[in-house]
């Protein structure tokens, strides 16, 4: 895992304390996950992508309603490129791609072209900016948007889970991971 990665997990992490700092441990911070030969992933990763879901809620949170959905598109497609493909972890990255691409669809196929698309970014010394601009869902569109974006969710929870096959080692993170997915249904409830 590159630097670049590091600092966006612990920026993730960071937004989960408060969207206006970041804390100094950010910056310049080294990482490593050991995993044990034998078993699968490691608690310390597991936790690092339940971080960076809960910061994704968090973030998603503070803009407007007709940004949200495509916001948590990018949240998602972010955390999904910093898990490494060649890791235990493949399938969440998969899932959380797919649901990214999946909802990154839905808000182009029902944007507002009243509003400008743009990125959405935290305060602070080192702010969390949107890796590309957010595109807004039509006002009167929300409802059935929302309604199908809950869905992606909701089927990605259950791609996470059946992912973890016979393996109660696996489906001990794959659990943790699919509800925090889930926790992420608030930001389109709320509207």
């Amino acid at each position: 895992m590159g630097n670049q990665s590091r600092k966006n997990i612990f920026a993730a992490v960071a937004a989960t304390m408060a969207l206006s700092v970041t804390p100094a441990y950010a910056v310049g911070a080294t990482y490593i996950v050991t995993m044990p030969s034998g078993t699968f992933g490691s608690a310390q990763y597991t936790k690092i992508v339940v971080s960076g879901l809960a910061a994704a809620r968090q973030f998603c949170t503070n803009i407007a309603v007709e940004y949200r959905v495509d916001c948590l598109a990018e949240r998602l497609g972010v955390i999904a490129t910093e898990i490494p493909r060649d890791s235990d972890y493949v399938e969440i990255q998969q899932a959380l791609e797919s649901a990214s691409k999946e909802l990154t669809a839905l808000a182009k196929s029902q944007r507002d072209r009243n509003l400008p698309s743009g990125r959405a970014s935290t305060t602070g010394a080192d702010p969390i900016v949107t890796s590309r601009p957010l595109t807004p869902v039509k006002a009167q569109s929300l409802d059935q948007v929302n309604s199908q974006a809950l869905a992606i969710l909701q089927e990605t929870e259950n791609v996470l889970l059946r992912s973890a096959g016979n393996s109660q080692e696996k489906l001990v993170h794959y659990q943790q991971v699919a509800s925090a997915v889930g926790s992420n249904k608030v930001l389109l409830r709320a509207t």
